[in-house]
């Protein structure tokens, strides 16, 4: 059975855009959807004391919840759509209705009258500690029948590094019916000199174009078998990670990378690649964390 697909909502604009993005995901892969709010009383005094009340507060909290799905099973008959109101911590609160899902997806910069999540604080919390990828969308996406372009995946290290965030890509292609770029951007060692006739020298020796092509190729090989379906374009170039994925935004509908393993004292490290592309990507962003060590 496929998984459900998890999406917060606080009704802005942002979530919103995350929640008709998650509908239409949903409908593509035959799954279910759990739109979910997290929410923590206001402390009220004096004259608000009558109207602000926590039964107050909740009641309209779940009015918001109501009408950001109203609509939703009209636009996308047969879709199984279930709400969950929560009490509590945000990053806790998500990721408990998100356990059990395929993925979960927010608005990139959503903010609502009682509780909010910005990638600063809530937003990086939950990417950097989920178990399962976290999407983000921003209010101006277009995605449908009608949305074109490719979905693109950062690929780099042994094919087992990005095994995770390869498996999404796919998946998600296939779904939508949409081709896959898979990028795989190298740099020269420091030892060589940054022109036309040392790179030239270097491909004709087997060197690193060649090896990279061949590393990118072997990543991609058991997933084109898995989905023979999918149109995959290979791309190797020299580079920032970054900044060639960035460069592939403006025209992508999902940009999809992976992130670090590494904690530090201070919380989960996203890695510089996932960092830059959920705060400077141009389409939804979709951060894969790696498998869980065996």
């Amino acid at each position: 059975m496929t998984r459900p697909i998890a999406v917060g909502v606080d009704g802005t604009p942002e979530s919103l855009a995350a929640l008709e993005w998650a509908a239409l995901e949903a409908g593509r892969r035959g799954a279910g959807l759990r739109v979910a709010h997290v929410w923590e009383p206001r402390r009220v005094s004096g004259a608000e004391e009558r109207s602000g009340t926590t039964q107050e507060q909740e009641r309209w909290v779940r009015q918001g919840v109501e009408d950001s799905v109203r609509g939703l099973t009209e636009r996308h008959p047969g879709l199984d759509v279930r709400t969950h109101i929560l009490r509590g911590e945000a990053a806790e609160g998500l990721a408990q209705c998100a356990d059990g899902a395929g993925m979960l997806v927010l608005g990139s910069r959503g903010r609502g009258i009682l509780l909010g999540f910005l990638l600063g604080s809530v937003g990086r919390q939950v990417i950097g500690g989920a178990s399962l990828p976290v999407v983000l969308v921003r209010a101006d996406v277009k995605d449908g029948p009608e949305a074109a372009g490719e979905v693109v995946v950062g690929q780099h290290g042994e094919p087992e590094d990005s095994a995770e965030t390869l498996r999404f890509a796919f998946e998600t292609a296939a779904a939508a019916g949409a081709p896959l770029r898979a990028v795989r951007a190298w740099s020269l060692p420091p030892v060589f000199a940054y022109s036309p006739g040392s790179l030239q020298l270097l491909d004709e020796a087997g060197g690193p174009v060649p090896f990279e092509r061949k590393a990118l190729a072997a990543a991609l090989a058991p997933w084109r078998e898995r989905f023979p379906g999918v149109r995959v374009t290979e791309q190797v170039e020299m580079g920032s990670a970054g900044e060639v994925l960035l460069s592939l935004s403006g025209g992508a509908r999902l940009m999809v990378v992976g992130r670090r393993a590494h904690r530090s004292a201070i919380g989960s490290r996203l890695g510089s690649v996932a960092d830059a592309m959920v705060h400077h990507a141009a389409c939804p962003v979709a951060v894969v964390p790696p498998a869980p060590a065996a």
